[in-house]
């Protein structure tokens, strides 16, 4: 946790935290531009019984920077209302919208959403770096051999491929970055499609449609209607449902490539998922082409080179973090396991003797390279 973050927000604070209007928008200002100062991913906004508490998500990890006066926690939820263009008379249900004075007063974007909670409505504040927002695969870290062979999957015609990993694991990057990379292949030759929600980043060549679930227009009745649009390949931002699992690997398997996230907790649990959610073993064993699965750890700090921290890193021991992946395809051994239903555990044993890439053989060499520490790994994949 660092100190120095704490300081800086307390010295600009002092001054400001008066409930008149023009106060506490400067409030809202000075939190958000430190924030952005610091890259900080995510600013929370969280009112407890006695006050509002602030906290910044900086290289995965949340850290307490502020505490403000507990009367001044609704104007602030309110202002951040106002700059989402949202409605600030409605306390009693969640809300989500952008920034709307982001791009002039901090040059990136900013998502905000809202959330009641016993002490009142809690916020969050979404950043996008700008330069994250533009990655490429080849900036994104993966490794050379692993890099070669998901870019000859997303060079197929056919097939479904799909990302894995927690919230915050990156999987939203690599999402665009492969998006970048098949329009620049196909040189606008390609009919390139997402279903998204929400759609983070608008892409040249692409046709982007953002779904609004618990409407008419959803996942899955977004990508049946899609289907009549003969796209090549088509991006789905998540599946969450047994009928867009099961219209996806149909697309797959009908000259279509199909791409997506799901959560789960490894490459292997997104094909238990996808049973559990009613697909069919043969289909999987016919469509599924490739699992990639990441995460992301805090780097050790180039000038410190240890966790105790320096100036550069505020006091962290990290500054930045790093890419790890495993990539999952299938051989004949595992297209059998498949076929017979073996659970996930029994997947992982098949899939662990025979595999190139694991995120436990990345883990080890990243620490033996003094890359990232080996606290970092236990924090991020668990003893």
């Amino acid at each position: 946790m660092s100190t120095a973050i704490r300081n800086r927000l307390d010295e600009k604070l002092q001054s400001l935290q008066q409930a008149s209007p023009e106060r506490i928008g400067q409030v809202v200002h000075v939190v958000l531009a430190e924030a952005v100062r610091c890259s900080a991913s995510d600013v929370h906004f969280e009112p407890t019984h006695r006050a509002l508490e602030v906290r910044y998500r900086i290289d995965g990890v949340l850290q307490h920077v502020a505490t403000l006066a507990k009367d001044v926690a609704p104007n602030i939820v309110a202002r951040l209302k106002v700059l989402a263009d949202l409605l600030t008379y409605r306390l009693d249900v969640p809300q989500e919208g952008r920034l709307a004075t982001a791009t002039s007063e901090f040059g990136v974007d900013m998502r905000v959403s809202t959330f009641p909670t016993i002490h009142g409505e809690k916020a969050a504040v979404r950043i996008f770096e700008a330069s994250e927002r533009t990655l490429d695969l080849e900036q994104l870290g993966l490794p050379d051999d692993l890099r070669a062979e998901w870019t000859r999957l997303l060079l197929e015609r056919t097939g479904a491929l799909f990302l894995t990993g927690p919230s915050g694991s990156g999987k939203t990057t690599t999402i665009y970055a492969c998006l970048r990379y098949l329009v620049q292949q196909s040189g606008g030759g390609r009919h390139i499609v997402t279903i998204e929600d929400p759609v983070e980043q608008v892409l040249e060549g692409v046709s982007q449609a953002q779904v609004r679930p618990g409407t008419e227009f959803d996942f899955a009745r977004g990508l049946r209607s899609l289907l009549r649009q003969d796209p090549e390949i088509i991006m789905i931002g998540e599946v969450r449902d047994p009928q867009t699992a099961r219209t996806a690997i149909e697309a797959a398997l009908t000259g279509h490539l199909v791409f997506s996230s799901l959560h789960a907790g490894s490459s292997c649990g997104v094909v238990g998922r996808l049973l559990d959610m009613g697909v069919e073993p043969y289909l999987l064993t016919s469509g599924l082409k490739g699992i990639l699965n990441q995460r992301l750890v805090r780097r050790l700090c180039p000038a410190c080179r240890r966790t105790e921290g320096c100036p550069q890193c505020a006091g962290t021991g990290y500054h930045g973090r790093l890419l790890l992946a495993e990539l999952l395809t299938l051989d004949a051994s595992l297209r059998r396991a498949i076929l017979d239903k073996s659970d996930t555990a029994q997947l992982e044993a098949i899939a662990h003797e025979t595999g190139r890439w694991t995120l436990a053989s990345q883990a080890a060499h990243a620490v033996a390279q003094g890359w990232t520490s080996r606290r970092e790994i236990e924090r991020v994949l668990g003893p």
